[in-house]
């Protein structure tokens, strides 16, 4: 393992070196540097969430769904209202 000096790093680097620690921060670095990383505004693939909203709906939980999974009662309507017409 490469001995990281904090206080030389890159901002971003630093960022992940307070996160993860050096040794991930070095494993980050040795797999994405140079590359342009971009991470997605939402944490779970959406089709994925749709298939887990369709068998966690019990008929009267769309609020609950929204506020678990960060979606809108719109959108976890259309998705159930989609696997209805399926």
């Amino acid at each position: 393992m490469v001995e990281i000096q904090p206080a030389l790093l890159q901002t971003t680097y630093a960022q992940l070196n307070d996160l993860l620690g050096p040794e991930l921060t070095y494993q980050v670095y040795e797999l994405y540097r140079g590359r342009q990383v971009s991470f997605p505004m939402r944490l779970y693939d959406s089709q994925k969430v749709s298939q887990q909203i369709v068998q966690e709906y019990d008929g009267h939980n769309i609020a609950a769904l929204t506020r678990k999974y960060r979606y809108s009662q719109r959108w976890v309507r259309q998705i159930l209202q989609n696997n209805r017409q399926a």
